[in-house]
C-alpha cells in the first residue's frame, strides 16, 4: 500500500525538523518544512509503546527530486501524482484523505489548508515556543483593542 514517509521524533526535535529528517532518511529527498496539515490521534496504537499516538502530517517543499530510498524501511518509493493517488485503492485511509487535502490545497490555494508556524516568546525569559494555526490577516496580528 502507498503511504507517506514518517517516523518518530527525537527528544526535543521540532515537528518540522522531524518531518524533514524522516523524509530524507526514507527517500533521500532534501526538503523544507512549509506547514502542518493535519493531526491523527489514536489510542492503543500497537507501535506507540503503550501511549496515545499523535501522528502529525506536514507539508514540505522538496529541494531535490532524485529518490534514493532506504531499503530497510521501504519496499518501493516513487513520486505519485496526487490525482492518481486519490483514485487508487492501494493506499491507507489516512493517505487517501491527505492526498485529497493536498489536491484541494494545490487547486484552491494552500492558505485554505495550511496551519503555519510562528515562534513566540514564552512567559519564561529568553525562551520561545512554536504555535501552529491558520494564518491570521495582518490587521489581526497587530490589533490592540476592539475595532
Amino acid at each position: 500500500m502507498w503511504k507517506f514517509p514518517g517516523g518518530l521524533s527525537e527528544p526535543g526535535e521540532d515537528i518540522g525538523d522531524t518531518a524533514v529528517r524522516e523524509v530524507f532518511e526514507e527517500t533521500g529527498i532534501k526538503s523544507e518544512f512549509r506547514s502542518l496539515l493535519s493531526i491523527r490521534q489514536q489510542h492503543t496504537h500497537p507501535g506507540a509503546f503503550g501511549k496515545s499516538d499523535m501522528y502529525i502530517i506536514c507539508r514540505l517543499k522538496p529541494y531535490s527530486f532524485t529518490i534514493n530510498f532506504c531499503q530497510r524501511e521501504c519496499l518501493r518509493c516513487e513520486w505519485v501524482d496526487l490525482s492518481d493517488l486519490v483514485k487508487t485503492e492501494n493506499t491507507t485511509p489516512i493517505t487517501s484523505r491527505i492526498a485529497r487535502l493536498l489536491l484541494y490545497g494545490y487547486r484552491e490555494g494552500f492558505d485554505k489548508i495550511d496551519l503555519t508556524m510562528e515562534e513566540l516568546p514564552a512567559v519564561y525569559t529568553g525562551l520561545f515556543y512554536k504555535i501552529y494555526h491558520k494564518e491570521l490577516p495582518d490587521s489581526y496580528k497587530t490589533m490592540t483593542g476592539m475595532d
